[in-house]
């Protein structure tokens, strides 16, 4: 089934005058802040104030909560994806796991609004093809360079990399130290 890649989705509901664009940019900042830090149920007000524009603003650009939560979700993977691609170049451990770094931050943003976006919704499933589309190789060209095993598939470390940041930690440095044991089982050989 085809999908329509993120970086068009992105692309298309962008808007073409510069300040515009501003807005739009500080209003998808100030809600992924928001979310982060209060979920879903972050207030809309809240996140016109952080991003420095009225409410009405906020409903130019993002007629409805879903849109908001949409529009932030493409974007989060849109970074994902350019990630991928500024990173194939890299040692094929490297990329790889430079990759599921930004995976990392990028599940905080995913986590808060998870249930509130209709996983169903053309947004949400043209996002994750995409992302798998940009992610999957990485895994692939560190198996094919025999630093990570073959018995597992890019969903399997999806996964696995999911379970850990779904996890609540003390301190960051907690669940980083997790990851890297978690990371250390995928490697074939340690460096």
């Amino acid at each position: 089934m085809a999908h329509t890649p993120v970086n068009e989705i992105v692309a298309a509901r962008r808007p073409r005058r510069a300040d515009a664009r501003r807005n739009y940019d500080a209003l998808l900042l100030a809600a992924r802040e928001a979310f982060a830090a209060h979920g879903a149920d972050a207030s809309l007000e809240d996140i016109a104030r952080r991003a420095g524009v009225g409410i009405g603003t906020l409903y130019r650009n993002f007629p409805s909560r879903t849109e908001l939560f949409e529009a932030v979700y493409a974007d989060e993977v849109d970074a994902l994806c350019r990630v991928a691609h500024e990173v194939a170049e890299e040692p094929p451990w490297q990329a790889l796991t430079t990759w599921l770094r930004r995976f990392v931050d990028y599940m905080a943003t995913k986590r808060a609004i998870r249930e509130a976006m209709d996983t169903q919704s053309a947004v949400f499933t043209s996002c994750r093809a995409s992302m798998y589309e940009a992610g999957a190789p990485l895994l692939a060209r560190a198996q094919t360079a025999g630093e990570a095993r073959t018995d597992m598939t890019f969903d399997d470390l999806i996964r696995m990399v999911a379970g850990i940041t779904g996890a609540t930690y003390p301190e960051p440095a907690q669940r980083d130290h997790i990851l890297k044991i978690a990371l250390d089982g995928v490697r074939t050989h340690r460096a």
